[in-house]
């Protein structure tokens, strides 16, 4: 009896030990997590969700909590958030689409806008009022100033024919001889102001000073100041910009869209939202030397000199149109790699995304094949930021949100 009791015993002092350490175990475990898991995501990437905080492995921005639960699909913004965001809205209704088919064109310079001073004279310049280009001239302002030999001549002849004249008034041929030494000043943009004077004095004058004939822009000099110029050599090239050629290439094909005298618009780079109205006044019928390109040209006021010849410009050729159908302006509508969708306003402040369907387009509206009615209140700005407040609060892509609520 005394032996079994002493072999409980041992094993007792045995087992003892393994028994406490197994419940210290137990009892350092942590507890079960019952409440939710915080999740983060990326702003840029919502396909990219943790656990825990850290940086996208796309493109390294800090990645933001989320509650990967909110099954709700819309974003409620109060008033300061949409005046901040600039969102507005209209209601969409029937309207009508007009198609267009875009060419690619450029400003030009009007050659009848410019103007080549040459010397009426020949002789040396003595002085160039204007000795840079890129300087605006006006009509009658004085450009340069001439010494000429030839000039004093004829004036020195025409004081002797008028002498005569005035010497022997009843004879015919000294008054006309008197008549053609007048003339010869007068090709020589000699004005009566300045022939009287002559007649007063009785000095020849071998300066002249020439005028602007008309206002511009010096693009060109020709002369410098002490240089000898042939009667007809340019001395600079005035242009005026108030009034601009457009140009642009189109194929043969392209050219059974648009005729002579047909208004277009054009839309100059920069200025997109100032369209302009351009007649088309010439459609060369030969082809460009060394491409299969034609050309179509009008012209298009230019006020103030906003544009400069050389900027890229748009040509906007109509070819269809269709009536009573749903359309909104182009930057209501945001298109990525699975679709296309828009931001509904349900009721005040509450905005969800919309699945829709495009079809025809021109450069600042879209046709709504689908998807929408007539009557619902369509976001027109402020859309992607709202796209990027739905990716930042829920962690996902709003057009696959949009497309669940739909289906």
């Amino acid at each position: 009896m005394e032996r079994k009791h002493f072999l409980r015993n041992i094993m007792l002092v045995t087992v003892a030990p393994a028994v406490l350490l197994a419940a210290c175990k137990e009892t350092g475990k942590p507890a079960a997590q019952t409440g939710p898991q915080q999740t983060f995501t990326c702003p840029m990437h919502p396909q990219i969700v943790q656990n825990k905080p850290g940086t996208c492995p796309i493109c390294a921005m800090d990645l933001v909590p989320f509650d990967k639960n909110n099954k709700d699909h819309s974003l409620t913004l109060d008033n300061s958030q949409i005046a901040l965001a600039n969102i507005t809205t209209m209601t969409i209704g029937a309207g009508n689409l007009a198609g267009f088919k875009q060419l690619n064109g450029r400003l030009a310079i009007d050659p009848e806008k410019t103007n080549v001073i040459s010397s009426r004279v020949p002789g040396r310049v003595e002085v160039l009022y204007v000795r840079e280009t890129g300087v605006k001239v006006t009509k009658g302002q004085p450009l340069y100033r001439i010494y000429s030999e030839q000039l004093a001549a004829l004036q020195q002849e025409y004081l002797l024919a008028a002498a005569q004249a005035r010497q022997f008034p009843e004879d015919a041929r000294f008054a006309q001889i008197e008549k053609g030494a007048r003339q010869k000043l007068t090709l020589y943009d000699q004005s009566d102001a300045a022939i009287q004077q002559l007649l007063q004095s009785g000095k020849v004058n071998p300066y002249v000073t020439y005028p602007a004939t008309q206002s511009g822009i010096v693009s060109e000099l020709s002369v410098t100041e002490g240089q000898y110029v042939a009667e007809g050599g340019p001395v600079m090239r005035l242009e005026g910009y108030q009034q601009l050629w457009v140009e642009a290439d189109l194929y043969p094909a392209e050219a059974e869209a648009v005729k002579p005298g047909q208004t277009v618009k054009v839309m100059v780079a920069g200025w997109e939202q100032e369209p302009q109205q351009m007649t088309v006044q010439f459609i060369n019928p030969a082809l460009q030397s060394g491409s299969q390109l034609m050309q179509l040209r009008g012209t298009i006021p230019n006020p103030d000199n906003r544009w400069q010849p050389g900027q890229q410009a748009s040509i906007l050729l109509p070819v269809k149109s269709k009536n009573d159908i749903l359309t909104l302006p182009v930057d209501a509508v945001i298109r990525d790699g699975k679709g296309t969708h828009v931001w509904i306003e349900k009721s005040k402040g509450k905005f969800e995304p919309r699945m829709v369907t495009t079809g025809m387009e021109n450069y600042d509206a879209v046709e709504i094949a689908d998807g929408l009615a007539a009557g619902d209140k369509v976001v027109v700005t402020g859309a992607y930021l709202l796209y990027s407040e739905y990716i930042l609060k829920k962690g996902a892509d709003p057009l696959a949100a949009a497309a669940g609520h739909q289906h």
